[in-house]
């Protein structure tokens, strides 16, 4: 069986699929909420309900005005893909408390506040990104983000 894999994989794999719905112009991302090897929830960034989509738009407000990655988040049409995820659980009436989260990227800092708030422990990303902010906050909250690869190379010992 060494060629399966692993639980870690399985879930990124889901938060990759996750993504391929997004509506956002400039990153695709995608998340899965797992607790005890269940999916809970799952999320990609998109505008809101009833807003129109940047895709069809055909425009991002941050790329036209040439915001950078990681900053001036408010300036998005979009919610990111841990909080479509985070309030698609809150809508079934699931906790998430204690579960892993699975993201295609790191999340930000204002993602970073609503998973320390929702009570995930843990957090697997594929990606970095730029918001050093997030990972203080996770840090201090005791998460720690760990990358996708960084488990593969440790099954591979």
């Amino acid at each position: 069986m060494a060629d399966r894999m692993s639980w870690d994989e399985y879930f990124m794999e889901m938060a990759e699929l996750a993504s391929k719905r997004s509506t956002c112009l400039r990153r695709q991302v995608g998340a899965v909420v797992v607790q005890d090897r269940h999916v809970i929830a799952t999320g990609y960034n998109g505008a809101p309900r009833g807003i129109e989509h940047c895709i069809d738009r055909g425009s991002c407000y941050r790329e036209d005005h040439h915001i950078p990655s990681g900053e001036r988040h408010e300036l998005c049409r979009a919610l990111h893909a841990e909080q479509n995820a985070i309030i698609q659980a809150a809508t079934l009436a699931q906790s998430i408390e204690g579960a892993t989260m699975y993201i295609t990227n790191q999340p930000c800092v204002i993602c970073a506040k609503m998973i320390i708030n929702a009570g995930i422990r843990r957090i697997v990303v594929r990606d970095g990104y730029p918001d050093e902010m997030a990972v203080e906050m996770l840090e201090e909250a005791g998460l720690k983000i760990v990358m996708l690869e960084d488990i593969k190379n440790q099954q591979n010992f």
